[in-house]
């Protein structure tokens, strides 16, 4: 996993190369924002909302798989809402104790194979299967769950952003 603070410069007019990249940027800022931090800090919110940057972590993880492989592919999956508390999409942002940064972080990255494999394969605007995420017709296309999910990314880090400055004065990293 090559990890870079730089924005990606991918020169190509295919939407998936694009797509690809900025997923893996994001991805990688994720990880690094929260396993920079001290493992006491990545279990503390500093914000009235009560998430915690391990939690964030973890929804990222559980996120991209409930919609590209749960959601675009109705594959099953352990636990889509593996996130949340409860186990549903109701829960709360939720992390058991033995879980750590490291682990969640080699998940989003293996996540993130799974979904190079079908940004790259499959047309863009081929629809999702019914019978996982999606329980009825019509169903997003490839191209929308992509753009949604690039879109949770770059909002989450974002959040990222400002923990990790409120935690240790860390900026832009």
């Amino acid at each position: 996993m090559a990890v870079s603070d730089v924005e990606p410069r991918v020169d190509s007019a295919d939407p998936a190369v694009q797509m690809v990249a900025y997923l893996d940027y994001y991805r990688a800022a994720a990880a690094r924002k929260v396993l920079g931090l001290a493992p006491h800090q990545q279990r503390t919110s500093l914000l009235p909302s009560g998430w915690t940057p391990l939690e964030l972590l973890s929804h990222l993880v559980h996120m991209e798989q409930r919609w590209f492989a749960w959601g675009f592919h109705a594959e099953q999956v352990d636990q889509p809402w593996g996130d949340k508390a409860g186990g549903t999409d109701a829960g709360r942002w939720h992390v058991p104790d033995d879980v750590t940064a490291a682990d969640l972080a080699e998940r989003l990255h293996a996540g993130g194979e799974r979904t190079t494999q079908i940004l790259t394969t499959v047309p863009w605007s081929t629809r999702g299967t019914v019978g996982g995420r999606f329980t009825a017709e019509p169903t997003p296309t490839l191209a929308w769950i992509a753009f949604h999910v690039l879109q949770e990314y770059a909002r989450h880090v974002g959040h990222l952003d400002v923990t990790r400055e409120l935690a240790d004065g860390t900026t832009g990293e």
